[in-house]
């Protein structure tokens, strides 16, 4: 569960909570890296969770060399006051024996916050669309009936794409419809888990492939941008986002200049 790095640990009442599905691509995590290195989130915290595989490391959002070397784990929390905006970045994959008990963790963490709404960035693998979703934007988003009182009318003013249901046997056209998210990782079962709980929640996805999803990172930002209004931006253009310094070693380092 959270636990806060004050001793009095901060309120969420009525914040806002993003956090990322680790799916294809790897996009919802890299457009919560975005939104925490442009706003300059401060760290309030981590998730404690054994359903989350160990990770430490530097700083990815070192801004001198005096916090490069500030720990970070695999599950940490950042916040805005001014935003009422909470922010839980994940950064390993969820152990496979571990799925639903993560997932239960997750949703007692948001039940008792009091968080006002939750917003799930994620991806979707891009070469098992239908017919249907090949046409038009590759984003998409999803509501649960507790949202949809508050931000339906809102969602349907951006002319923003739900997810489509597919068939549960493809090629048959008159089978049942379900929902159908193939590499978002554990984004179909806590939209499930908040939908049976009535908790207000939102998922933001887009279609890609794995490679340099950089652009698909921007691509959601932007998206999350138009509704939540996080960022100020131009009449004509996007929100100008800052890449963290742990983008630089995205790929790895260069290639020596020794092999030619």
């Amino acid at each position: 569960m959270f636990v806060s790095t004050d001793e009095s640990p901060p309120s969420f009442k009525s914040y806002t909570l993003l956090l990322p599905a680790v799916s294809v691509g790897n996009v919802g995590q890299l457009a919560v890296d975005l939104i925490i290195s442009t706003l300059q989130l401060p760290k309030v915290g981590h998730f404690h969770t054994e359903g989350l595989i160990p990770m430490v490391g530097n700083n990815p959002y070192a801004t001198s060399p005096e916090n490069a070397n500030d720990l970070s784990t695999n599950a940490e929390v950042y916040c805005s006051k001014e935003l009422k905006l909470a922010v839980l970045q994940i950064r390993t994959p969820i152990i496979q024996t571990r799925i639903r008990q993560f997932r239960k963790n997750i949703v007692s963490w948001i039940k008792s916050s009091g968080f006002s709404k939750t917003v799930v960035l994620s991806s979707s693998h891009a070469y098992q669309r239908n017919d249907q979703q090949l046409q038009g934007t590759p984003l998409r988003y999803l509501l649960t009936p507790a949202l949809q009182k508050e931000a339906g009318q809102r969602i349907q003013e951006l002319e923003w794409r739900e997810m489509e249901k597919v068939c549960a046997f493809p090629g048959i056209s008159d089978s049942e419809q379900k929902l159908y998210i193939p590499g978002g990782g554990v984004t179909k079962g806590l939209y499930t888990d908040c939908c049976d709980e009535d908790i207000p929640m939102a998922v933001v996805l887009i279609f890609c492939s794995e490679g340099d999803n950089i652009p698909d990172a921007f691509a959601l930002g932007n998206y999350l941008n138009d509704w939540l209004h996080l960022l100020s931006k131009p009449a004509q253009g996007s929100a100008q986002w800052n890449m963290p310094p742990s983008w630089k070693l995205l790929f790895g380092n260069g290639i020596p200049p020794a092999i030619f």
